[in-house]
């Protein structure tokens, strides 16, 4: 397809954000099917899907990824971002509110408000965006558009105004209401006929316009004290209300619908052009100069200088990298020069491209208020900001979730090792919300939003890169400590043909809280001449290193060479390492050892009615309460300390004890002792683990 050139004000880029699997992808596929862009409807569970065509999600048959797509209805250009709805993916939901004016939320109308359009919904009012909701699926099963509507009102706030009442409901339903307008609609199976209102709908319809009303009224003071008076509102009056007040986030109309049947479809795209705005009603943004760091306000205007943000990165095993932008200001040419003002680094800017959801449409330029692609930029990463070289401009970098599920992973084959170090940095660069280190017991680790996420992430790895990871849950990066102190002696001889080795010395090893290791000398006489002091300290490090009583890392102990003897030909540096070594093994046993193990400072943030349910789970994980808080939006946050080896499964403990509410932070804060019944545990695990490799 060829995209026609259009004006600022007729151009509109809008996100579909909600919870799983409540039709944004269908009614995306049908509102393009609609319009004519796309030449056959793609359907999601087929496998289809003209959005979803990456094989994880024609697997999983749900989005994993953002998707764009263009289409024009009677010569206004819309740019539809679909977004999936699994929270593991809430980074993708980011990524296309950074690239939009308006949203779409899509409701489903036998689940009412569920914890993907909560997020969804905070995001939209975090990022000010205008929004209008779409409660979809009115034909199913136990479908209840009116109660939907409700449920809407009741978390949201009655700013969450009906514009169309839903005729009938489940299988009864056949069209709706248009509330500013009087007018009905019903489907006949090919399209949408006016009839007359039903009768037994009117007082239903009063009481919505009337909510319609109130809402749309506080746009408008002159307009709201006609409606205080009593008197009536004429429908353009309305209309202008409704378009002030959806484009100033003062209200969000409510429409219906059946996205598989095709119901309510052209409500929406008027919906579109009527209510949501262009870039040319949007307030200019606020981008700063990067060596000054001033603030310099910058309109949609394709005149203007440039600015554009790059809003996600996918990678792409052929294309290679592919960054999607949006531009704000200005004009991009393609085969010309953008400067990155985030890292101060020109790019070479080669084919634009203009995004079908798989297809791709080369453009000779991006001007203000659209969204496309490019291949193979050098530096530019999500996040970015593309100006001009001579009036560098930088935005806010996005910011994402902290990922908290923790697995540890390894290459499949000898094969894999060669290619997952490459392979994991190109995947990074489209996964912003997932992380790759190292532990401290040597473990590379993959950190990501769930277990979803890791899957997904797992799985592209192969297909892309041709690295196959094997995952399993991390070790622990225990430490072992003492709590006494001793004398101790470590005598290493061994005698062969010629030289012998002779090594001797007398240790005092005692606790040093909060020390590490430490080693001093106070020999006397020259019992250990000075020489080999290294070699006894490089013992003491070495057997502190690999661990006494389980394997880990001994720590926060003063080790005192105060005496021994040696040999005038046999003695060596390394004899005095083995015979420190030996020492140090031994009298850590008389020194009460102990295992510690890392203490997480956590913040759970969650719906007030799960803070039982989330207290008494924390309880069993060994939990210590440290305080809650309200924080006034029916939410709660909780602080405790929990030892780390309980908290690797949490992300997805918590999702399924508040039904995807709650969220939480973790970082390290301290090492404590492990009570004994654990401890016993590691030890013996530790133990066996040694028999069985032939210690």
């Amino acid at each position: 397809m060829t995209t026609k050139a259009v004006d600022l004000p007729h151009l509109r880029s809008v996100v579909l954000a909600g919870h799983a699997g409540s039709g944004k992808t269908t009614l995306a596929e049908q509102l393009l099917f609609r319009t004519g862009s796309t030449s056959r409807l793609g359907k999601v569970d087929d496998g289809t899907s003209f959005l979803d065509h990456e094989p994880e999600e024609q697997k999983r048959r749900e989005s994993l990824s953002l998707a764009v797509a263009v289409l024009d209805d009677e010569g206004t250009r819309v740019q539809l971002v679909d977004t999936p709805g699994y929270p593991d993916f809430i980074s993708e939901v980011i990524e296309g509110f950074a690239a939009v004016d308006g949203a779409v939320f899509v409701v489903d109308a036998s689940g009412g408000v569920e914890a993907g359009l909560e997020a969804a919904v905070a995001l939209g009012r975090g990022t000010g965006r205008a929004a209008c909701f779409f409660i979809n699926k009115c034909d199913r099963e136990n479908a209840d558009p009116m109660a939907a509507l409700d449920a809407l009102r009741e978390r949201f706030g009655t700013k969450i105004a009906p514009l169309q009442v839903a005729i009938g409901s489940a299988e009864a339903f056949s069209g709706y209401v248009d509330l500013v307008h009087r007018k009905a609609w019903q489907w006949d199976g090919k399209a949408e006929t006016e009839i007359p209102i039903p009768s037994e709908l009117e007082g239903e319809v009063a009481t919505r316009r009337d909510q319609l009303l109130e809402a749309a009224a506080e746009a408008d003071d002159d307009v709201l004290s006609k409606y205080l008076e009593g008197e009536e509102v004429s429908d353009p009056e309305l209309e202008a209300c409704l378009r002030k007040g959806v484009k100033e986030s003062i209200l969000a109309p409510v429409l219906v619908g059946s996205a598989t049947k095709g119901v309510g479809l052209r409500g929406l795209l008027d919906a579109f052009v009527r209510y949501l705005p262009s870039p040319a009603d949007e307030p200019p943004v606020t981008a700063h100069e990067p060596k000054s760091n001033d603030a310099v306000s910058v309109a949609a205007d394709p005149g203007g200088p440039l600015v554009a943000r790059v809003f996600k990165t996918a990678a792409d095993p052929y294309v290679g990298r592919l960054t999607y932008l949006r531009v704000l200001s200005g004009t991009i040419r393609s085969q010309g020069h953008a400067w990155n003002a985030t890292r101060g680094e020109d790019e070479r800017i080669g084919q634009l491209l203009l995004l079908h959801g798989k297809e791709q449409e080369p453009v000779g330029e991006l001007k203000a208020g659209e969204i496309g692609a490019v291949a193979k930029l050098a530096v530019t990463e999500t996040g970015d900001s593309l100006s001009a070289r001579e009036k560098p401009l930088a935005l806010d970098p996005l910011t994402f979730p902290t990922p908290t599920l923790t697995v540890a992973i390894e290459p499949q084959t000898k094969a894999d090792l060669d290619k997952m170090g490459t392979a994991l940095n190109r995947m990074l660069e489209e996964e912003p919300s997932a992380r790759v280190e190292r532990s401290a017991v040597g473990e590379q680790l993959l950190v990501a939003m769930g277990e979803a996420h890791i899957a997904v992430i797992a799985e592209r790895l192969k297909r892309k890169f041709g690295a196959s990871i094997v995952t399993h849950t991390p070790k622990v990066p225990y430490r072992e400590t003492i709590r006494g102190r001793t004398q101790v002696e470590g005598r290493y001889k061994k005698q062969t043909g010629g030289h012998g080795m002779f090594g001797h010395v007398w240790l005092e090893i005692e606790p040093n809280p909060g020390g590490g290791v430490e080693f001093t000398e106070r020999v006397v006489g020259g019992s250990v001449p000075k020489g080999f002091f290294p070699g006894v300290e490089k013992g003491v490090r070495e057997a502190a290193a690999e661990g006494v009583i389980a394997g880990y890392p001994l720590s926060d102990f003063k080790a005192t060479l105060y005496d021994g003897s040696f040999h005038t030909v046999d003695s060596n540096e390394l004899s005095f390492k083995i015979a420190a070594s030996m020492a140090l093994k031994k009298g850590v046993m008389d020194c009460k050892p102990a295992l510690l193990e890392p203490i997480m400072a956590i913040e759970v943030r969650v719906p007030e009615e799960y803070m039982g349910d989330v207290n008494r789970d924390l309880n069993t994980r060994r939990g210590r309460l440290l305080g809650m808080d309200s924080s006034g939006d029916g939410m709660q946050q909780v602080s405790a300390h929990v030892p780390q080896a309980e908290l690797f499964t949490y992300a997805t403990e918590l999702r399924s004890l508040t039904h995807g509410r709650g969220v939480f932070t973790a970082e390290l804060d301290h090492y404590e002792e492990v009570p004994a019944h654990v401890a016993d545990k590691i030890i013996d695990a530790h133990r066996k683990e040694g028999d069985g490799s032939g210690h």
